[in-house]
């Protein structure tokens, strides 16, 4: 699903982006070629005034000149003396005089009338197309004087080729500019929502594997529960107490995981709330310290406080979530600590804010797992075979911490096991 969904994002948002892209490139190459053809015809204009300037301050128009002209290679020049044309170079091709007449008649069509203004010279420039597909390739100038009681009318194109082509290379350019700026921008747009989907995916495979873990704790208590009702019906007095007591113990465990994934859920949904106070952290210990001692004992695991001489400024937290956070870590120093093992819990002040420790000198964690203890829905599979522990636990205290701006640390203890830190 995953991979569907980056290919799609990949492709709408190098698509959007190259659509823009697409649009500013048309818009600048439709200015660009604008401006070249209006600098073009300008320049057109302007040496069409100066030779029209020659003819008209020469009082003889030789064929010398026509054929200067004419020889530069970028001119062809038709010259009609009371409509009869002259050959002053070299006799034209059939093309070259089709070509004129469509030049003369587009020009009578569009500018004679416009050209009949008193006086014995004109000179229009205008650009036509050859083909009548109505994209010019031609400039024409029509120049026509009155002399010696005739007329003499001078027809100079000059062919569009080198404008063409520069405006065909500028388009190819920017057509392979585009094209690699859309394949730069889908590898950009492929690499970052991929980091975009990644958390997305990582909580997915997170919560997968936190619903087959809660599917299987589940799954045992409510198995054991089921076959000590069954078995209860059989069985004499002490057996069906037996089985209560099971019943018993297996509901409770059920109950746990339950409220633990619900804590979870109000924290995803942020609709999880602390409740700050000024709290003596030093008696939130003692106390703290004095419930546990008893279920250590149990195990014959030496349980230690150490606390400050001085009285210590309050803290403001919320006391049962802090409680609650050192039963976690005490309770799971407990289950991984040996007999005859010790768990110390000291606090600490200083500039730095409060430091909490619990340390054991248990199995310790691997350097391997540290990355991950904390992480939502993580659990070590030795947790859940060995020791019975859902594996939420280290996330809802950390969970806790961070509502309170703290962090939470884990290290080694000196000599072998682990020390939690939480600093507030």
């Amino acid at each position: 699903m995953f991979r569907k969904v980056h290919l799609r994002l990949a492709a709408l948002c190098a698509g959007i982006t190259f659509f823009i892209l697409a649009v500013m490139s048309w818009g600048y190459l439709y200015i660009s070629e604008k401006s070249l053809k209006s600098s073009s015809f300008t320049a057109f204009q302007n040496e069409m005034e100066d030779i029209a300037d020659t003819l008209m301050v020469s009082s003889i128009l030789t064929w010398d000149q026509l054929s200067r002209i004419e020889n530069q290679g970028t001119y062809s020049i038709q010259v009609l003396d009371n409509g009869t044309p002259l050959l002053f170079n070299r006799k034209p091709s059939p093309e070259q005089t089709v070509l004129f007449e469509m030049a003369w008649n587009y020009y009578q069509e569009h500018f004679q009338i416009l050209s009949l203004e008193p006086g014995p010279f004109s000179c229009t420039e205008f650009d036509f197309s050859s083909k009548g597909l109505g994209s010019s390739d031609y400039y024409g100038c029509a120049i026509i004087t009155e002399r010696n009681g005739g007329s003499l009318e001078i027809m100079i194109l000059m062919p569009l080729t080198a404008l063409q082509q520069q405006i065909h290379t500028q388009r190819l350019l920017f057509a392979l500019l585009t094209a690699l700026t859309a394949a730069a921008l889908f590898l950009f747009s492929w690499h970052f929502t991929k980091r975009l989907l990644r958390p997305l995916e990582e909580n997915q495979q997170r919560q997968t594997q936190f619903i087959a873990a809660a599917s299987h704790e589940l799954r045992t208590p409510l198995a054991v529960i089921l076959s000590c009702t069954s078995a209860s019906r059989y069985g004499n007095e002490e057996e069906r107490a037996h089985f209560l007591d099971s019943i018993q113990s297996e509901g409770s465990r059920m109950s746990g995981l339950i409220e633990d994934m619900l804590l979870l859920t109000h924290m995803e949904n942020h609709t999880w709330t602390i409740e700050k106070r000024p709290t003596e952290l030093d008696t939130l210990l003692l106390e703290t310290f004095e419930a546990f001692e008893p279920v250590a004992a149990e195990k014959s695991i030496r349980l230690f406080i150490e606390l400050p001489e001085h009285s210590l400024p309050p803290c403001s937290c919320d006391p049962e979530r802090i409680r609650q956070v050192l039963s976690i870590l005490l309770h799971n120093g407990i289950s991984y600590t040996p007999s005859n093992g010790q768990i110390h819990l000291s606090l600490t002040f200083d500039a730095r804010g409060y430091r909490m420790q619990v340390a054991d000198n248990g199995i310790g964690i691997p350097d391997s797992e540290k990355a991950h203890i904390f992480d939502r829905f993580y659990r070590a599979d030795q947790a859940r075979s060995k020791k019975g522990h859902f594996g939420l636990g280290l996330s809802i205290a950390s969970e806790i911490i961070k509502a309170h701006q703290g962090k939470i640390l884990v290290g080694d203890t000196p000599g072998g096991g682990s020390t939690f830190t939480i600093v507030l």
